[in-house]
């Protein structure tokens, strides 16, 4: 693999984690439910990892993050505040899983093409991550709670995640 075309892929990547990731967080702010958006945060915590990992690599170019490759939209449902209500978010949860499925569809040819070792087993793990975080999304669209563990004492769940980060 060429230089050009190393580069040129590690953006086009890149570009399109940026989406995902802007797309999860815009998700995250209509799932109301703590265990699902719990699990949306943990898949942004991942991404921005990745993003790290991505940026690295590019800076070895000269090149910065790219911009989004595209706006995802959330689908258009009302945002969901009851603790039980996965009616409300599945479509949204859908949305990411088939999002995901599509991504990874895209690059697993593509990347098992590579011949850059080091770039090309940092896309497989990213790969990875992202088919770990479809399974999430589609077990929280399915309604299972327990998605980063399981409670301990049969401790009733209730509440839900304030609509926005900060209040003053």
């Amino acid at each position: 693999m060429k230089q050009d075309e190393l580069r040129q892929t590690l953006t086009e990547f890149a570009a399109e984690r940026v989406a995902l990731l802007e797309r999860h967080e815009a998700g995250a702010r209509h799932v109301g439910n703590y265990d699902f958006n719990n699990a949306y945060q943990y898949v942004i915590s991942r991404e921005e990892t990745h993003l790290q990992w991505l940026q690295t690599a590019l800076a070895e170019f000269g090149d910065p993050l790219p911009p989004p490759s595209t706006k995802l939209a959330v689908p258009d449902v009302a945002k969901s505040r009851e603790k039980g209500d996965a009616s409300q978010v599945r479509a949204i949860c859908d949305d990411d899983a088939r999002q995901l499925g599509a991504f990874i569809d895209r690059w697993r040819l593509r990347i098992a093409r590579m011949t850059h070792a080091r770039h090309r087993k940092m896309l497989d793990v990213i790969l990875g991550e992202s088919r770990e975080h479809q399974r999430f999304f589609e077990q929280a669209a399915a309604g299972l709670e327990d998605l980063l563990g399981r409670r301990t004492g049969g401790v009733p769940r209730r509440g839900s995640v304030l609509p926005v980060r900060w209040l003053e």
